[in-house]
């Protein structure tokens, strides 16, 4: 018996023991449906947290891919969450949309008695009140009539005050429909930027795995390129790369050619174009006029996260057309979405090719070829046109002297 009472006890406090909730984690495929509207959102905020956690960690292959994982999990977590609120949405216009149709057929059917009602009321009225004395037998009898009429008279204002109501309902639902269908609308357009964002990610992760080829050694050397690079720019502009006077020179007169292929601290042809003014580094778009161009510095040439590229002034370009850029000027998209970020934060120039390898002076002053040899050891070649007016200097990077 004491064992039965036992286990009776045991079985009692075991079932009244809190049972753990799943932790909600930033792995794996995201909650969906608006049932789990919680859960998504515990979801991305675990996300978001992973993503702060992992950018102040050492940066590495590893760490790189893993904040990319986590951006997509949040980018697919927020699609969810998007189009779990079009459902709900959406079913909330259907059910409206049946009750507008029933506050509709309840309106034309309260009319169409109403209607009928006050052509008895008129006709009984003209009859009623013609006859309604000659034809009662008693005052009684002529009370009994004048109630009834009264009767008569307040059910049609019955009908009248609901099909009234009816109206009112009708126009509320009306416009309690085109709201929410308005809000559908906004979330449609929320969901197709999202999903430009998820597909941005996941072609910024395969980028990367291409780039490196999934392998740390190779990532290091990439960034150990870009930081060299960096300096190597960043001492230029300081003056302190090594130059030779060559001479004054015209606008548009060539004065290098772009290195076709990889040169120092760069994987590939471009020309890197700086506008600098007692050393001081101003956008080359103020200086430079329209020329025909496509965009190749967003997530893939043509896209529409693109830097801008808005020239304004009145320099012909370095470059014969069609300029091709891959990153503009400032806080590029690149600064924004790639691990450059951790390089430098702001671009003081602008990458492009042109039609030709041929480069040429954007203004008339005088010619000096330079290069600047730094932490890498190799030589990074450039040429700088100080101008004849304004006291401008303009560098021109990864060139090949005449």
């Amino acid at each position: 018996m004491r064992y039965v009472a036992a286990l009776l006890l045991f079985l009692t406090l075991s079932l009244s023991l809190p049972v753990p909730s799943h932790a909600v984690e930033c792995e794996g495929e995201p909650p969906s449906g608006a049932d789990n509207a919680n859960q998504i959102n515990e979801y991305m905020d675990k996300c978001r947290e992973k993503i702060v956690a992992l950018q102040g960690e050492a940066l590495s292959l590893k760490q790189i891919i893993s904040v990319l994982n986590s951006k997509i999990s949040l980018a697919l977590a927020q699609i969810n969450q998007t189009q779990a609120q079009i459902d709900e949405l959406e079913k909330d216009i259907e059910v409206l949309s049946g009750v507008i149709d029933t506050v509709n057929i309840s309106m034309d059917q309260l009319a169409e008695i109403y209607i009928a009602r006050v052509k008895e009321s008129y006709r009984r009225y003209r009859t009623d009140r013609m006859n309604l004395v000659f034809s009662s037998k008693s005052l009684g009898d002529f009370m009994g009539k004048m109630k009834y009429l009264s009767t008569i008279k307040a059910k049609d204002q019955l009908i009248l005050t609901e099909l009234e109501r009816s109206r009112v309902d009708y126009g509320e639902k009306k416009d309690a429909k085109i709201i929410k269908q308005q809000e559908v609308e906004k979330l449609k357009t929320r969901l197709v930027a999202q999903k430009v964002d998820l597909d941005r990610q996941q072609l910024e992760k395969k980028r990367v795995l291409s780039e490196t080829q999934n392998n740390e050694k190779k990532f290091q050397e990439m960034l150990s390129k870009a930081r060299a690079e960096l300096e190597a720019i960043q001492n230029i502009i300081a003056g302190k790369g090594t130059e030779t006077e060559v001479g004054d020179i015209s606008a548009g007169q060539a004065i290098a050619k772009v290195i076709d292929g990889p040169s120092c601290n760069s994987s590939g042809s471009h020309l890197h174009f700086i506008v600098a003014k007692d050393k001081d580094i101003y956008s080359p778009f103020t200086y430079l006029k329209g020329i025909e161009y496509e965009n190749c510095s967003g997530s893939s040439c043509g896209s529409d996260d693109g830097d801008s590229f808005n020239p304004s002034g009145s320099w012909e370009w370095p470059l014969s057309s069609r300029i091709k850029m891959m990153q503009g000027f400032g806080v590029t998209w690149a600064v924004r979405n790639t691990w450059v970020r951790s390089i430098y934060n702001f671009h003081n120039g602008i990458d492009i090719l042109g039609g030709s390898l041929e480069v040429k002076a954007v203004q008339a002053g005088k010619l000096y070829r330079g290069s600047y040899s730094g932490r890498s050891g190799c030589a990074l070649r450039y040429v700088r046109v100080h101008h004849s007016d304004g006291g401008i200097d303009t560098y021109y990077l990864h060139v090949n002297y005449f």
